[in-house]
């Protein structure tokens, strides 16, 4: 189980914006707005020995902001955020480690499965992670939510569903919809789901509040899921985690 930071990136800037509140022409609710420039946090990461973490873009105007992060810390970022087949390869070569997928492998409410075989053979599976956003069900399913979570897919998170895409990817982020930004506890019925589902190296995002929450998803996701920490981090203005004690907790 490893700590894996993030840079999440909103008119150019890094900000922690709770998920559910980006609208078009709205003014989303934002936890924190950072002083600093995704350079910095990029060369954090790096000198701290942290792979593998995810830069963010929340819509337009991020692009010069995601690869000022991909510079300084080349081949040890995963990029997101309007990723399809006709960019993909521009942003690896841009520096990211991997290219993160969301929208253009699901949209209009389902699975679209031309696209997803054309972004793997353009990134690469070795190279391509799918963030699959996981809204709950009144029946107690997870599904897959797009379009800033406002739309859910007929896509079920379940063992058949994840091993389906496990093939085209060599990753997954998954996102608790429910919780994300809240700083309200973690999504513990979704990281066992997780634990007992994933063919593959999984991160949890969403929820976490305090060190407490990084044990229930160490104990009930089984040591097999990897984490992010976003609103509740001090270097994103938050008092509930200390970032040292995560960098601590995966070396």
């Amino acid at each position: 189980m490893r700590f894996r930071p993030c840079i999440d990136l909103h008119d150019g800037q890094v900000k922690q914006i709770v998920g559910g509140s980006l609208r078009d022409d709205e003014v989303p609710e934002t936890n924190f707005a950072s002083p600093h420039s995704p350079a910095y946090y990029a060369e954090l990461y790096r000198r701290d020995n942290l792979p593998g973490g995810h830069v963010i873009k929340l819509g337009p105007g991020n692009e010069e902001a995601a690869r000022e992060a991909l510079a300084a810390y080349p081949d040890g970022l995963h990029v997101g955020g309007g990723i399809d087949a006709d960019n993909a390869a521009q942003w690896l070569d841009w520096g990211a480690q991997a290219v993160i997928a969301t929208s253009y492998v699901f949209r209009d409410g389902s699975l679209q499965q031309q696209n997803l075989e054309r972004l793997a053979d353009t990134a690469g599976p070795d190279r391509l992670v799918l963030d699959l956003s996981c809204a709950p069900e009144p029946d107690g399913r997870y599904v897959v939510a797009t379009d800033r979570w406002q739309r859910r897919t007929d896509f079920t998170i379940d063992p058949q569903g994840l091993e389906r895409l496990s093939s085209y990817c060599f990753e997954f982020l998954i996102h608790a919809t429910q919780v994300e930004g809240k700083r309200a506890g973690v999504d513990a019925e979704l990281i066992a789901l997780l634990a007992d589902s994933t063919p593959l190296p999984t991160t949890y995002a969403g929820g976490v509040k305090d060190l407490a929450d990084v044990e229930i998803i160490e104990k009930t996701g089984q040591g097999r899921l990897d984490y992010t920490v976003g609103s509740a981090l001090d270097i994103f203005g938050g008092d509930g985690v200390r970032y040292e004690d995560l960098v601590n907790r995966s070396t």
